[in-house]
């Protein structure tokens, strides 16, 4: 009997953690993984490869074997080789990444702060220059002193 339709492929089941915020009860006992072990796989016969390109998702970290998970692999590959076709293959994604710049990036070196305008804060902070710069402004009358009228200044 040869069948023509989509096989859609299964979703592997793991368990979720105890935690103690749930007492350690957790609200549900299993849910949808990432993929399915390299074991698991290995107990249908078939190699990492071949499961992917058989449209089956590969979680390579994960260690753990669950009897469900290789029972629904098993109907899967029957339903395969009973003339379904399977999904498309789940190969890893490949992401690419930019080679860096040869070159120092200037915003982060002295001369680069300079531009931006952030080295011009140098003597502004010192204390010396604060009291120069009010004595001035006393002399040329531009501070509030000035504004206040007959007054003498407090010093």
């Amino acid at each position: 009997m040869i069948m023509s339709e989509k096989v859609q492929a299964p979703t592997a089941i793991v368990k979720v953690p105890r935690l103690i915020k749930y007492g350690g009860l957790p609200p549900r006992l299993y849910r949808p993984g990432r993929g399915f072990s390299i074991g698991e796989i290995k107990a249908v016969g078939l190699g990492v490869k071949e499961a992917r390109m058989l449209g089956i998702y590969v979680d390579e970290r994960r260690k753990t074997v669950h009897e469900e998970n290789i029972w629904a692999l098993a109907e899967y590959l029957k339903k395969i080789l009973e003339g379904a076709e399977p999904d498309r293959p789940k190969l890893p994604q490949v992401i690419e990444i930019k080679p860096k710049k040869r070159r120092v990036f200037r915003g982060l070196t002295p001369a680069g702060r300079r531009a931006r305008g952030l080295m011009s804060v140098k003597l502004r902070e010192t204390h010396r220059y604060k009291w120069k710069k009010k004595a001035k402004e006393r002399k040329l009358k531009k501070r509030h002193e000035a504004s206040r009228g007959a007054r003498p200044p407090f010093f």
